[in-house]
């Protein structure tokens, strides 16, 4: 199992229109050979100093990949080439950590 955590930073008020885009993304992504999970997620409210949040203008996408090789069928998919380019002007930052079991 491959394991994706993407941080991703919008310019200054641009996350609601990115994730528009992602949401429409998601059922081509989620039809992909190997999607286990494929999901953004925001701050959760109401934990004080315990959480350390990323902003108002960062989502995560947490994602879960059967196998290596699926994650990268992932990332060249066309979808994923046309939803870079509907959002690559509104994007400030994209961190992306590919982790496996240890």
């Amino acid at each position: 199992m491959i394991h994706v955590v993407a941080m991703i930073t919008t310019k200054p008020g641009q996350r609601a229109d990115v994730l528009k885009h992602f949401r429409a993304n998601m059922p081509a992504v989620h039809a992909e050979k190997g999607c286990v999970e494929y999901q953004p997620v925001v701050d959760a409210d109401g934990f004080g100093s315990f959480q350390t949040k990323t902003g108002p203008d960062t989502f995560v996408v947490i994602e879960k990949w059967s196998t290596a090789d699926d994650l990268k069928a992932h990332a060249a998919a066309p979808h994923m080439t046309a939803y870079g380019a509907k959002v690559k002007d509104m994007l400030a930052a994209r961190v992306i950590h590919i982790f496996e079991g240890a």
